[in-house]
């Protein structure tokens, strides 16, 4: 029997050394040599997912965050040739873009109408492209078709009576933003107006003075005389009325007429002609058909100082002949109270000693 021969152990040394395993950077290496193509592929689609998702979704919402926080605030808004329904509409507005981004924003169709009835717009207004820069003005000239009579009564009673209104502006446009895909935005912003009750305080003792009723807070016959003859059209007294206007607001209500009363009893008419109310302080020729006989028995028996409290209330708006419900309904709302001076008023006529006065 032959003896086994045994391995010399530099031949094992070079056995094993032929057989050594790769190490794990060796083997990346060559998955990446032969895979390249297929990580290239999975480079590119996350590049292009991330590049979308910028796009299409943090685009679109910085654009409309960007327009969420820009501010708008009415400059001069101008009401005139009103109809029964519809008006024409002068606006400018200062528009402030608090991002370092300047879009710009298309033309769109925008819905009026009074805070907490968005639901419910009254009209619809055209408002132009705009390259929203820091602060920018834009400009409304167009006639407006009202939509929702009872919105916009709602409106302009609520503008008469308090101190402020809320105007809600809403809708839908482009927004333009350097070379980056169009982003469609919703435009939604509520201005605070001010409204014509704001308070003013004024006092005339010789004339009269305001009790602080609703409506339009400073309202103040300034001055009247009583016309023992009434005049061609019928008034018994003429005088001026000034109406403080502390909005930005100026508005055609035509032909406007008052209901008097002392004591709840109707004593007569007063009308304002081709009232227009600008901002600040207006002064307007007042001509009244009142019943001369009641005024001077009541002053003579009850108001024996000559100061006659008197309450008014709205009665009608007429534009070229035409009644203009929503105004007309906004001044049946609103009651001023005024005490009159008609001691003094009756002493210029001679009738002074009704009240024990000289003539």
């Amino acid at each position: 029997m032959e003896e086994s021969k045994s391995i010399p152990q530099s031949d094992v040394r070079e056995i094993t050394s032929g057989k050594r395993k790769r190490g794990f950077g060796a083997k990346v290496k060559a998955h990446f040599r032969r895979f390249w193509w297929l990580h290239l592929i999975i480079f590119i689609a996350a590049i292009l997912i991330i590049v979308l998702c910028v796009v299409y979704v943090a685009v679109p919402r910085m654009s409309q965050d960007g327009v969420n926080e820009s501010t708008l605030e009415i400059q001069s808004l101008e009401l005139s040739r009103p109809t029964a329904d519809s008006f024409h509409l002068r606006q400018t507005a200062k528009l402030t873009n608090h991002h370092r981004y300047h879009p710009r924003l298309d033309a769109f169709n925008a819905s009026l109408s009074v805070g907490g009835a968005e639901d419910k717009p009254y009209a619809y207004v055209q408002l132009p492209a705009v390259h929203a820069t820091e602060t920018t003005f834009t400009h409304v000239d167009q006639e407006v078709q009202i939509i929702d009579m009872d919105a916009f009564i709602d409106y302009n009673t609520q503008l008469l009576t308090k101190d402020s209104v809320d105007l809600v502006v809403k809708g839908r446009t482009k927004l333009h933003l350097m070379r980056l895909p169009d982003t469609t935005v919703d435009y939604h912003k509520t201005v605070n107006m001010k409204g014509l009750q704001t308070p003013y305080p004024h006092f005339s003792p010789k004339l009269n003075r305001i009790t602080g009723l609703n409506g339009l807070a400073g309202f103040n016959v300034t001055s009247f005389s009583i016309k023992l003859i009434p005049e061609p059209d019928g008034a018994n007294m003429v005088g001026e009325v000034f109406i403080p206007n502390p909005s930005v607001l100026t508005i055609s209500m035509g032909n406007v007429t008052f209901n008097n009363y002392v004591d709840d009893t109707f004593i007569g008419t007063s009308s304002l002609t081709d009232l227009v109310l600008k901002p600040g302080d207006n002064t307007v020729p007042m001509r009244s058909t009142v019943n001369q006989t009641f005024v001077i028995e009541t002053v003579v028996g009850k108001y024996t100082d000559g100061m006659l409290p008197v309450d008014i209330v709205g009665n009608s708006s007429v534009f070229d002949g035409e009644h203009l419900p929503y105004f007309e309904k906004a001044l049946q709302a609103n009651r001023q109270h005024i005490v009159l001076n008609v001691g003094a008023a009756l002493a210029e006529v001679g009738g002074g000693s009704l009240l024990g006065g000289e003539e």
